[in-house]
């Protein structure tokens, strides 16, 4: 049930997160993750522990699969940099958008009313996902996780792509999927929208206050 009723402004722009938002990227986290910890040789971890630590930042997925793979943290350098190399080798190979997506990206296109990506993914990964699923066109800003000096939950991020968009927080919709995107939009006083078939850290997404929890972009409520 959503438990804050649409009585914001109209939007005039939207925010959407990408990760567990617009494309289902779990396979590729997985996919990278196993071959730089086979490259370690350290022990796989768990597609479910993957599922859980994503979303806060590639520095915190790496540096929460290390630990759990019972590696040192002086090994993070080396982690990060392997990372690096397999993930953008394989990036979109394993994903795939979500139902509904690209019909909910065509209905907010036909609004009038501009677009942005806002991830915690570094942006060169982020751009490249976009492009290799189509979604680049839908978008007149993105930005990465190593866009600002602070990524979600931190305001800051939607702040500034607020501030990029022409647009004051308060009429611009945040769309993700998690209580990282839920923090940051409440804090930067942003409506916020929250889909329930993400990641969201192994939580159930109802649980978090939002205008709407949908089970598809194309559901979205303009009004």
């Amino acid at each position: 049930m959503n438990s804050i009723k649409s009585h914001q402004l109209p939007p005039r722009a939207f925010i959407l997160d990408l990760d567990g938002t617009l494309v289902d990227t779990l396979g590729d986290f997985v996919a990278a993750l196993e071959l730089v910890l086979a490259e370690m040789r350290l022990p796989a971890v768990s597609r479910a522990f993957v599922e859980r630590t994503i979303g806060r930042g590639s520095e915190h997925l790496i540096r929460s699969v290390l630990a759990e793979a019972g590696g040192e943290k002086e090994q993070y350098e080396e982690a990060w940099s392997l990372y690096q190399r397999h993930y953008a080798a394989l990036n979109g190979e394993h994903s795939a958008l979500f139902p509904g997506v690209t019909e909910g990206l065509e209905a907010l296109r036909a609004t009038g009313k501009p677009l942005a990506c806002l991830t915690n993914k570094p942006g060169a990964f982020a751009r490249e996902l976009l492009a290799r699923k189509g979604l680049s066109g839908y978008f007149a800003q993105v930005f990465g996780g190593d866009a600002f000096e602070r990524t979600k939950p931190d305001p800051l991020p939607l702040i500034r792509t607020c501030e990029a968009l022409g647009v004051q927080p308060a009429e611009t919709w945040m769309i993700g999927d998690s209580s990282n995107d839920a923090k940051a939009a409440r804090a930067a006083g942003c409506p916020v929208v929250l889909m329930r078939y993400g990641y969201n850290h192994g939580e159930p997404i109802d649980e978090v206050p939002a205008m709407q929890h949908l089970d598809r972009l194309d559901q979205l409520l303009l009004r």
